[in-house]
């Protein structure tokens, strides 16, 4: 029996949900390997050997090593083309051409401002920290415009790479959860009817649920 792909990283960390969410649609058997934030576990020696820059995910599958989580979906998606979703990232490349630019445009556009109010709006809180208001104002201004684009895209589209859920739609889940459920600013999604309707599809699939239930145990 082949031996389960590991994920290093805590579930709360938008990283690795994003790559559990991915083996979860993929029907990929995964082993969660802990790793402690808040003890600098990170940091250590040995994990430094599979995530030269101290952070989380860390991935393993066999002898391969993999660190950066959009990377370890795409490769998710490759070698497990055949299981689980079967068009997570396209069947022909000019699909995976049209999912590639989402996806970029998801980690260049969409996911610096929604990170910032991530941590601004929930983790700063909890860690005791200041939250920086103007900070706060000048990333959910930059958001604001990302999701006009998106709202008019997915007004033609049912997802955002054509008709099918892919890797593109499933890489938005962790910072948007995070700003939907558990921030005040849930009607820069829901206020889009076309923006809207898509986080309630994307949110509502079986893989992504899990996640949160694993985030929430």
């Amino acid at each position: 029996m082949a031996t389960p792909v590991k994920v290093y990283g805590p579930p709360f960390s938008t990283a690795v949900s994003r790559v559990l969410a991915c083996l979860l649609e993929k029907d990929v058997p995964f082993q969660l390997v802990p790793i402690s934030m808040a003890k600098g576990e990170q940091k250590k020696p040995d994990y430094l050997k599979i995530q030269p820059f101290g952070q989380v995910p860390a991935f393993q599958d066999d002898e391969i090593t993999l660190f950066e989580s959009r990377a370890i979906c795409r490769y998710i998606a490759e070698k497990y083309q055949n299981k689980g979703t079967i068009g997570l990232f396209g069947t022909n490349p000019l699909v995976k051409a049209s999912i590639d630019q989402w996806l970029e445009a998801e980690s260049q556009s969409f996911n610096p401002p929604s990170s910032i109010l991530t941590f601004q709006l929930f983790f700063a809180p909890r860690m005791k920290m200041k939250q920086d208001e103007a900070l706060i104002k000048q990333n959910e201004s930059k958001l604001v415009k990302v999701l006009n684009v998106y709202e008019k895209r997915l007004g033609v589209s049912r997802y955002l790479a054509g008709d099918e859920f892919t890797l593109a739609d499933l890489s938005h889940l962790p910072n948007t959860q995070y700003l939907v459920e558990k921030t005040n600013r849930a009607e820069l999604f829901k206020s889009r009817k076309n923006v809207g309707r898509w986080w309630e599809e994307i949110s509502t699939r079986p893989s992504w649920k899990k996640v949160v239930e694993m985030q929430n145990a």
